[in-house]
């Protein structure tokens, strides 16, 4: 009785699950995984290391080409590159597909960082460079690095992965304080009565938020956008070669 318990519990176990059960790995097995995130990290900033600065948008990839979410990502695109700057998203379908067409189709730069999923994750057809990745914290580090604003659509468990990640790096100062758009107030109103009370309880500063505007308009967010990039930076282009022999 006892036996058959058990292997009706092992086979509720996804199937990776074992691994992490194993203990301590052993030390080749160690250096084998640092050495495949080490790689991972070169072979994206030779991809991307002249791809210009970025905005990045964040959001679902489950929503469809007709709902409205998708229709204001696309819009988000469009208007990204009508400010010569870089669309980038996770590369996959839904709102980051929005996005990226948005761009790929007024002429902008479109650019994914995408990420291996069993599911649902595949490379929409709108990016013109794009880097996919084992592990979702190289991928994030990516999506962070060459954006100097981040506009966050409706989304599920990755999304607000994405937001708080970037939020805490805003927050300790990690990177700079760069403008943060959350687009759907409908939407985000229960996040943002939990993050109030965060404050309320003292658990983060009332200024942690300042840099996020919450927004149901396009025009809004890109103006936000516009003129704290305009106040704060010139573009610089870069004219030679890296140091991995990367062109332009």
């Amino acid at each position: 009785m006892e036996a058959s318990a058990k292997s009706k519990d092992k086979s509720l176990i996804p199937a990776k699950e074992h691994v992490y059960l194993d203990g301590p790995k052993s030390r080749g097995y160690e250096l084998s995984f640092a050495w495949r995130v080490f790689w991972q990290f070169i072979k994206g900033f030779r991809q991307l290391h002249f791809i210009g600065p970025c905005i990045t948008v964040f959001g679902s990839a489950r929503f469809k080409d007709d709902h409205p979410y998708y229709i204001k990502a696309r819009e988000f695109g469009r208007r990204i590159a009508e400010l010569g700057l870089t669309t980038m998203t996770g590369g996959g379908p839904g709102i980051m597909e929005a996005a990226n067409r948005g761009a790929f189709e007024n002429n902008g730069k479109s650019v994914g960082c995408n990420i291996q999923l069993p599911f649902e994750q595949h490379e929409n057809p709108y990016v013109q460079k794009s880097v996919t990745f084992e592990h979702f914290f190289v991928r994030k580090v990516l999506l962070v690095k060459y954006s100097y604003a981040f506009i966050i659509m409706p989304g599920g468990f990755g999304t607000m992965d994405e937001l708080f990640e970037t939020l805490t790096l805003v927050q300790t100062k990690s990177i700079s304080q760069f403008p943060v758009v959350l687009f759907g107030k409908e939407y985000y109103a229960p996040l943002l009565a939990t993050i109030a009370d965060m404050e309320k309880q003292g658990t983060i500063s009332p200024g942690d938020m300042n840099l996020v505007l919450v927004t149901d308009s396009v025009d809004e967010a890109m103006e936000h956008i516009r003129n704290y990039i305009s106040t704060n930076y010139k573009v610089r282009p870069r004219k030679r070669y890296w140091w991995l022999f990367e062109k332009r």
